[in-house]
C-alpha cells in the first residue's frame, strides 16, 4: 500500500489489522503476518510513528511504533498546529485567531507535549503526516 497514514487509517477504521507498504522487505511481511496472527495490529514502520487505533493496547509494539494520535488534540490546538506548520509566526497565529501570543505559545506547548515533540521541525513533519499541511 501506499506510505500515507491516512490510507492506513482509513483500512484501519474499516477494519483492517495490518498495513504493510508495498516496497516493504519480505521480512517486514512476515513479522506483520506474526503479529496479526497473535492478535495484534501492525504498522509499516515506512508509515511514520503513528497508530491511527491511539492508545489500542491491541496495537502491535513489535513494529517500533509507539501510539499516538492528534485526535488527543482540541479543535484550537489543530488549528494553532496548522498554523505554526504553515510557517506563521507565534506573532501571526495570535493575530489570525484573534488571541494574544501568550496564548497561542500555551497551545503550542501543549500540542507537543501531548504528542511528545521537541522542535518545530518534528512539529511540521507530524502535521503534514496527519495531512494538517502539505509541502509547499
Amino acid at each position: 500500500m501506499n506510505v500515507d497514514r491516512r490510507y492506513a487509517a482509513a483500512l484501519f477504521d474499516a477494519g483492517a489489522q495490518g498495513y504493510v507498504v508495498k516496497n516493504s522487505a519480505s521480512e517486514e511481511l512476515i513479522h506483520a503476518l506474526h503479529a496479526v496472527a497473535a492478535g495484534n495490529s501492525y504498522l509499516s514502520r515506512a508509515v511514520g510513528e503513528l497508530s491511527p487505533h491511539g492508545s489500542d493496547p491491541h496495537w502491535s509494539q513489535a513494529s517500533g511504533i509507539e501510539p499516538r494520535s492528534h485526535k488527543a488534540l482540541s479543535p484550537r490546538e489543530r488549528e494553532v498546529l496548522q498554523l505554526v506548520a504553515d510557517g506563521k509566526s507565534s506573532k501571526d497565529v495570535a493575530t489570525e485567531l484573534g488571541v494574544a501570543v501568550s496564548t497561542v505559545e500555551t497551545h503550542r506547548r501543549q500540542i507537543m507535549d501531548k504528542l511528545e515533540l521537541r522542535t518545530i521541525a518534528e512539529l511540521t513533519k507530524y502535521a503534514i503526516r496527519e495531512g494538517l499541511t502539505s509541502i509547499g
